[in-house]
């Protein structure tokens, strides 16, 4: 990244130096779990209790990550599942520090190169790249690719509007290329952030139904390009994304109470990546070494520092 924050000639670009986690002004605990209740219903009435996608736009593309064929060098088996258990790294202020000794690293994919993707690979790392995919971001470099007529209201962070998730037809060639840049440096995997915007006051009437068909094309997305796919909280529809994502990020299921909802992706050998910004470790690591979740304290700023359970 140049000093001046302009792109790179790797095509990196750099952000203004800020952090992006869904944590920081989350609602109080009644709202929030009074929001979860009914999208959890919502969802099971509108899908029946079934993981197929509802038809609509969608149904252009397949809706099943296995419906996609695995590009060419890359099998469903060889596609990198991480095991519960595993110690990780968060880092998306800036170019990844090499320096955390730890075995997955969770890294912004526009602002990190190919070489610092393959840095990482020649320490036996396995990483994660970190993509917007629920919200435009005035400072990325692909700012102009979004219509004015995707863009909602303010999501709370400076120059960034939430992004009408039922326009598949158009949100979905940008995703696919965003994912190709993922792949194209190297990634083992995607992190998308803002899956759940149906549970926010985004300016477009979405249901659970659309974010339900929005995040199984996302999943689809990577899994076509060999890429591992991890959902972002969005806790309500794991039942229904379960089998379609192969490991879990989560923010602050301790302070709220929820961390034993991710118990199904651990029961499937799946990995929950957990993160607190404001609980004390000795409050929630040990509920963690229960049940299994890779958790450690950050700051929301995610810069290097950190604190592992």
């Amino acid at each position: 990244m140049k000093d001046d924050g302009t792109e790179d000639v790797d095509g990196t670009m750099g952000s203004p130096g800020r952090a992006r986690t869904g944590g920081v002004g989350r609602p109080s605990l009644p709202l929030r779990a009074v929001r979860y209740a009914v999208a959890a219903l919502v969802t099971a009435a509108v899908l029946g209790g079934c993981s197929a996608p509802p038809s609509g736009e969608a149904g252009d593309r397949p809706t099943s990550p296995g419906d996609s064929p695995a590009p060419s060098g890359t099998s469903e088996q060889e596609r990198w599942r991480p095991q519960p258990g595993l110690d990780w790294q968060w880092q998306l202020d800036a170019r990844a520090d090499p320096s955390v000794d730890v075995p997955v690293y969770d890294i912004d994919g526009f602002e990190n190169s190919a070489a610092d993707v393959a840095r990482l690979h020649r320490a036996g790392r396995k990483v994660i790249c970190y993509v917007n995919v629920g919200a435009w971001e005035d400072f990325r470099p692909d700012k102009d690719a979004f219509p004015r007529a995707v863009l909602g209201r303010s999501n709370g962070w400076e120059g960034e509007r939430w992004l009408d998730i039922r326009q598949v037809s158009v949100l979905r060639p940008i995703m696919e290329r965003r994912f190709d840049m993922c792949r194209d440096k190297g990634f083992d995997a995607v992190e998308p952030d803002l899956v759940e915007g149906y549970g926010n006051d985004t300016g477009f009437p979405l249901t659970a139904s659309d974010q339900l068909r929005y995040n199984l094309m996302i999943a689809d997305i990577a899994h076509a390009r060999g890429l591992s796919v991890g959902l972002k909280n969005d806790l309500p529809q794991i039942p229904q994304l379960l089998d379609h994502f192969d490991f879990a990020v989560n923010e602050e299921c301790a302070q709220y109470g929820e961390c034993e909802e991710l118990s199904p992706f651990i029961a499937a050998g799946k990995a929950v990546f957990h993160v607190e910004y404001a609980v004390p470790t000795a409050e929630f690591c040990a509920e963690s070494r229960r049940l299994k979740l890779s958790s450690m304290l950050k700051k929301p700023e995610l810069g290097v520092w950190r604190e592992a359970c």
